[in-house]
C-alpha cells in the first residue's frame, strides 16, 4: 500500500511540476510577484497531497524568530521536501545553487527565470565571489537568500561539511542570519522513491544579528551554527 501511495503521488507531482513550472516561466513577463504566487500555489499543493495521499504533515516552529528585514537563511539540508516547501516556509527569497539544476526540464527553467544565484562548484574562490555580489543585491530588494551549507543532502542522523558561504555573504552584505532545522528525510528519504508517513517538523532558530555577525569570527560563527542546527536537527527526529 505505501509503494501504491508513493507511486500515486510521484506520478502527480511530477505532473503538477511540470504544469507549475510553466505557469512561473510564462508569467515572468508580468513580474516577479506573478510567479511567485505560482511558486507557492505549487509548494502548497505539493504538501496538500502529501498529506491526503501519503500521510505526511507538515509542523513549523519559531516564526517567531523571523526578522523584519530580508536576511540570509543557512538551513539544513536532507529532502526535496524542505526545497519544495520554502515558497510558504518564508518571504520571496532566491537560492544559492549549483548551476547544473538549470538542466533540469521545467523545474530548472522555472529556477532560472526566477532569479537564483546559480555557481559552478569547479571554481570556489570565483562562486564566492558571485555569491557576494549576487546575494548582495538580491539583500538590498529585500529578497532573502537561502543556502544549504552543507552543499549536498545528508541522511537523517548524518552531518555533512558546513561550508561558510553564508556568513561570508552576512557579513558583506551587512546583514543577519536565520537558522532552520527539520526532519524531512525521514518522511521523504534522499533520492526515495516511497515516502514514509509521518510528520515534517521545521523550526527556525533564533535570529542572529548583523550586528553580532559582523562582531563574530568566522570560524566561530560557523561552528555554533552548525551546532545548533544539527542539535535541534536531532531533537526533531532527524
Amino acid at each position: 500500500m505505501l509503494f501504491v501511495r508513493s507511486l500515486i503521488f510521484n506520478i502527480l507531482f511530477m505532473a503538477s511540476t511540470v504544469l507549475f513550472s510553466t505557469l512561473v516561466i510564462v508569467t515572468r513577463i508580468f513580474g516577479f510577484h506573478a510567479s511567485w504566487f505560482w511558486a507557492r500555489t505549487w509548494s502548497g499543493l505539493t504538501f496538500v497531497m502529501l498529506r491526503l495521499i501519503c500521510g505526511i504533515r507538515l509542523e513549523v516552529e519559531g516564526r517567531e524568530h523571523f526578522p523584519d528585514e530580508a536576511c540570509v537563511l543557512m538551513a539544513k539540508h536532507q529532502s526535496a521536501a524542505e526545497t519544495i516547501a520554502m515558497p510558504i516556509l518564508v518571504p520571496p527569497y532566491v537560492w544559492i545553487l549549483k548551476r547544473e539544476l538549470f538542466y533540469i526540464p521545467f523545474f530548472g527553467w522555472a529556477l532560472a527565470v526566477m532569479g537564483t544565484i546559480a555557481i559552478r562548484r569547479g571554481n570556489p574562490r570565483e562562486a564566492v565571489k558571485q555569491v557576494i555580489q549576487q546575494g548582495s543585491k538580491f539583500l538590498k530588494d529585500k529578497r532573502w537568500v537561502v543556502i544549504f551549507p552543507e552543499g549536498t543532502r545528508s541522511a537523517p542522523g548524518t552531518t555533512g561539511n558546513y561550508q561558510p558561504g553564508g556568513i561570508v555573504l552576512a557579513t558583506k552584505a551587512g546583514t543577519g542570519i536565520l537558522p532552520m532545522a527539520h526532519n524531512a528525510g525521514v518522511c521523504w528519504p534522499k533520492r526515495g522513491f516511497i515516502k514514509k508517513p509521518g510528520t515534517i517538523r521545521v523550526r527556525f532558530l533564533p535570529y542572529i544579528p548583523a550586528a553580532e555577525v559582523a562582531a563574530a569570527r568566522r570560524s566561530d560563527l560557523l561552528e555554533r551554527l552548525k551546532t545548533d542546527i544539527e542539535s535541534a536537527t536531532a531533537t526533531l527526529g532527524g
